[in-house]
């Protein structure tokens, strides 16, 4: 696995982030550097732990082929980038409600009485639920994961671009998954950038929130 010096000053990783659309073509970043940066990622929390974000690292000359023609108007960071990586959601999660309660009681981060308890309730809870609220939950959930997958790649020195604009409706079964089950968030180009981008207005916080 690469050895990577990576950033640990905070401010400098979250003042220092820019939307990056056009990326250095020499810098390719390894599988097991994704993997740690994905990994980061994933200890964003999420509704009652079912994590049901799920992700598609296009980064093969036939994966950004076909990523082009869904992502019309981001040529640049599709060709540019290291990589693409398509953020979904799996509106089945509940299904690996066991596997998760069972692996944390397994390494002791939770008693088995509490596991027995919560698990039958969250299955009757979501379980209930419309589609279009579970779809929801799994939203936020996946918006949580997506922004520290890009604080964890500026760690690591990269740049990103999240990106909404693209073919929705047909991404999913562009590679391979079920689109009633695989819900798209978003995608996120990710590499070492070719310039420094540019720093954009925020609105005060005091227009924008309120004390009561």
């Amino acid at each position: 696995m690469m050895n990577k010096t990576k950033i640990n000053d905070y401010q400098e990783i979250i003042t220092g982030r820019r939307s990056i659309r056009h990326y250095d073509l020499n810098v390719k970043i390894s599988k097991e550097e994704m993997t740690e940066i994905l990994q980061e990622a994933t200890l964003a929390p999420s509704s009652v732990n079912l994590q049901p974000w799920r992700f598609v690292v296009i980064d093969s000359e036939e994966g950004k082929e076909t990523l082009k023609p869904l992502a019309k108007f981001n040529q640049s960071q599709v060709e540019t980038s290291s990589a693409v990586i398509a953020v979904f959601v799996d509106m089945n999660s509940l299904d690996y409600t066991d596997d998760i309660y069972n692996t944390a009681v397994e390494k002791g981060y939770m008693p088995a009485e509490v596991r027995d308890r919560q698990v039958p309730a969250i299955k009757e809870m979501l379980g209930a639920v419309p589609e279009e609220t579970l779809r929801e939950m799994n939203l936020i959930d996946a918006g949580l994961v997506s922004m520290q997958l890009m604080l964890s790649a500026r760690a690591f020195g990269y740049d990103t671009n999240p990106i909404g604009g693209y073919e929705k409706d047909k991404i999913a079964e562009a590679y391979g998954m079920d689109k009633d089950r695989y819900y798209p968030v978003m995608l996120i180009s990710i590499g070492k950038a070719a310039d420094k981008g540019y720093p954009s207005v925020r609105l005060p916080i005091e227009e924008i929130t309120s004390w009561k």
